[in-house]
């Protein structure tokens, strides 16, 4: 009589190890799906933030610096008054708002085919909130006093004090800019 026995070595050798991929066959899916499940909530996330931007606006301290997450393709930022706001976009869907001088301004941002992604307001609010308005007749003049008082520019100043304020901020902001330019220089 032939000796003729099934296959089941074979067979066998593949159940173990099917058995031994099954655990980690089902993690791996049930990441995949865990994965597939936050997608939806990061982009329900960003939409809520969109809308929370939209209705409050954005609020940032004279002088100071805040990092803004911005939609998704966002390539252009438009300042309304860039007096009172800077803006840049940076890597990993970023912006730095700086605020530049006291008031509010708007800020749209713009994808590469200059679709509008966001709109929003935006107001510069001074340090510890100590603003100075000075009336000499019918001439204003504003200060920001944190802790002494400097000149700063506000919509409705004289027009002698806000074109000496705007010159020094412009003188301000050309020496910052050039001990970057040297801090970043290759030496």
């Amino acid at each position: 009589m032939n000796d003729i026995r099934p296959l089941s070595g074979a067979l066998n050798t593949m159940a173990v190890t099917s058995s031994r991929r099954s655990p980690l066959i089902a993690f791996l899916l049930t990441l995949g799906l865990v994965m597939l499940a936050a997608q939806p909530s990061r982009a329900v996330e960003a939409a809520q933030n969109q809308a929370e931007l939209a209705t409050h606006g954005l609020t940032v301290t004279m002088d100071q610096a805040r990092i803004v997450r911005l939609p998704p393709r966002v390539t252009t930022l438009v300042i309304g008054n860039p007096l009172i706001a800077d803006a840049t976009v940076q890597n990993g869907g970023l912006m730095v708002l700086t605020g530049k001088g006291i008031g509010s301004t708007n800020l749209i941002a713009l994808d590469a085919r200059g679709e509008q992604l966001m709109a929003v307001q935006i107001r510069v609010r001074p340090q510890n909130d100590a603003v100075v308005q000075v009336y000499r007749g019918v001439e204003r003049e504003t200060y920001s006093c944190t802790p002494t008082c400097e000149r700063t520019m506000a919509v409705g100043d004289s027009k002698v004090f806000f074109d000496t304020a705007l010159g020094q901020s412009r003188s301000r902001d050309a020496a910052a800019s050039n001990r970057g330019a040297a801090a970043a220089a290759p030496r």
